[in-house]
């Protein structure tokens, strides 16, 4: 409350005519309100995307020839609720690890940059941010295997569902039936892809806006950013996948006469190709491009609005 109050006040930060601006406490909160925002729109896809991906696994389980299929099936067999199933892990998942890769990347980048003023290279800002992706990643990983587990089920006949009520009582009953460890399991597949996504994203963004710059049609504008972010997607997408697939199916895997279905993540990418074939390490393609781009581009305009909201109550005067 005394940042609030000193930020607030009409003279604050003019003493020094330095600009004012919102406390960190309040842009991590708003970072990941704003990809909570988004999660609501996008879950959906979240969960078609987690459905394809397990699909060919197991017997008795429903399978999906692709990824309209999937979303009219569960339509038609779940209902409307049914392609929300899993939101409330979506929204922690959101809660935990956007806020705490956006706190501890405003954190390195701060103590990164010169005294002068100058910020990190490009290749000191990748490595700062595949470092918060992959520690978001890991203070999220409960929450993701709640979700996992949550979008899972629907797919499994009536007498094999783990049927949890909500995220909470998810990862209750997975810590009381499974152990505490279990909510951490898949976090090293959880943590590579983060690093992986972060890696893809920031080369693949800087190089596809530079591209349309280039070609002459585009000037440095939102309908550029918004182009740049979807092949950026495209590329991160591409490349993030099957260590996707490795961590959903970790994540979901069940116990089979005492033993684990899989040892560990290469298990996992051998018996795809082996029983599935090689392009099976991109299930769920569509849904998963389909989800990267709009996420990212909802969460930036949740966030632009809450500061604007936020300036206009406190910072202006």
């Amino acid at each position: 409350q005394g940042a609030m109050a000193a930020t607030a006040s009409p003279g604050a930060g003019r003493m020094d005519g330095k600009p004012r601006t919102s406390p960190k406490s309040v842009k991590f909160l708003f970072g990941g309100l704003a990809g909570m925002g988004a999660t609501v729109f996008v879950q959906p896809l979240d969960l078609v995307k987690n459905r394809m991906q397990l699909s060919g696994e197991g017997a008795k389980t429903r399978e999906y020839k692709t990824s309209f299929h999937a979303l009219t099936s569960i339509l038609k067999t779940e209902g409307l609720k049914g392609i929300y199933t899993g939101l409330s892990a979506g929204l922690l998942r959101q809660a935990t690890y956007t806020t705490t890769r956006l706190g501890i990347y405003t954190v390195l980048f701060e103590r990164l940059t010169g005294a002068d003023g100058t910020p990190p290279g490009f290749l000191l800002k990748a490595l700062i941010g595949m470092t918060a992706g992959a520690t978001g990643a890991f203070v999220g990983t409960p929450a993701e295997v709640a979700l996992i587990r949550m979008t899972a089920d629907g797919r499994l006949p009536a007498d094999q569902r783990r049927g949890y009520k909500n995220v909470f009582n998810a990862l209750v009953r997975i810590a009381r039936e499974e152990g505490v460890p279990t909510l951490w399991r898949g976090c090293i597949p959880t943590m590579a892809r983060a690093v992986v996504v972060n890696a893809a994203q920031l080369a693949s963004y800087s190089q596809s806006k530079q591209f349309l710059l280039d070609s002459g049609y585009f000037s440095d504008n939102i309908l550029c950013h918004f182009c740049a972010s979807m092949i950026s997607g495209l590329v991160t997408t591409a490349a993030s996948m099957p260590v996707d697939i490795v961590k959903t199916r970790i994540q979901n895997m069940r116990m089979i006469d005492g033993k684990p279905e899989y040892k560990n993540g290469l298990d996992v990418l051998l018996k795809v190709v082996r029983y599935e074939g090689f392009f099976s390490l991109w299930k769920g393609f569509t849904p998963y491009y389909a989800r990267l781009g709009p996420h990212t581009v909802l969460t930036f305009i949740f966030l632009e609005q809450m500061n604007k909201a936020y300036k206009r109550l406190f910072l202006s005067g």
